[in-house]
């Protein structure tokens, strides 16, 4: 059955109120890399609107290489690749298989940050660095997260990791640190520069339909139509979160 967009704006709680918050002191990562509050990526004086809640709309019938061009865009965007010799646990997005028992049917298919309207790692931070914009896009404040990785065991979609391992290839747009949690930022930074992520863009664009990347607060735009069209699905929405990311072509 399909599920009509969520209209309903977000809630401008304190950690939302922080993402869209003014300057803030930078700190150096490495050389080169200085690492800002997620907000700082929007124009300076410019705030995230609640007008808007970006989200995606996967379409499995469009994607024949479930998901892989996707991952290796975002890793190549975003830097987390993991130092020669080590291995990396980084789940900006990954290839997920999926079988369906009644079916006997086997997808394999992206996953990554939901974006949540009602994110349980919010919820479950001690310190406000898991957040929400107020246009939907969840991040983590590199300042103030202390690594206790309460988000991660409170995220149903595993999409949250913890950097224990040797960073390199960091992007001054994206800088990591090792002792605090991460997750898909929705390539926030092209967002706010009016481009589309990085994991659509590897898929020819929106307008080709593998990714499409819209804003579901707006009836008229391309996702919003495609969710009311077609049996579109969230990922456990059972749970009451409010996924932001859609997929189409689940069995």
């Amino acid at each position: 059955m399909t599920q009509a967009p969520d209209h309903s704006a977000p809630d401008m709680s304190r950690r939302a109120f922080l993402a869209a918050a003014g300057a803030v002191t930078g700190l150096a990562l490495a050389p080169g890399v200085t690492l800002f509050a997620p907000a700082m990526a929007r124009p300076v004086g410019t705030a995230a609107s609640d007008k808007v809640r970006w989200g995606l709309l996967i379409d499995l019938n469009k994607m024949d290489d479930g998901g892989a061009k996707g991952v290796a865009a975002c890793s190549a965007e975003n830097g987390w690749v993991a130092a020669e010799g080590s291995t990396t646990d980084a789940r900006w997005i990954r290839t997920l298989k999926v079988s369906n028992p009644a079916n006997k049917t086997v997808q394999t298919l992206p996953m990554m940050c939901q974006h949540c309207a009602e994110p349980p790692c919010v919820d479950v931070c001690p310190t406000g660095a898991s957040m929400k914009r107020a246009d939907g896009i969840v991040l983590v404040d590199k300042h103030t997260c202390i690594g206790c990785r309460y988000c991660v065991l409170a995220c149903p979609y595993g999409a949250r990791s913890f950097i224990h391992e040797p960073l390199t290839g960091q992007r001054s747009h994206a800088p990591r640190g090792k002792g605090t949690v991460e997750s898909c930022t929705l390539c926030v930074h092209r967002v706010d520069a009016d481009r589309e992520p990085a994991c659509v863009e590897a898929y020819g664009g929106s307008k080709q339909g593998a990714m499409v990347f819209g804003d579901l607060n707006d009836p008229e735009s391309d996702i919003s139509k495609l969710v009311a069209t077609y049996a579109t699905h969230q990922v456990r929405s059972d749970l009451g979160t409010r996924p932001g990311v859609w997929y189409r072509g689940l069995a």
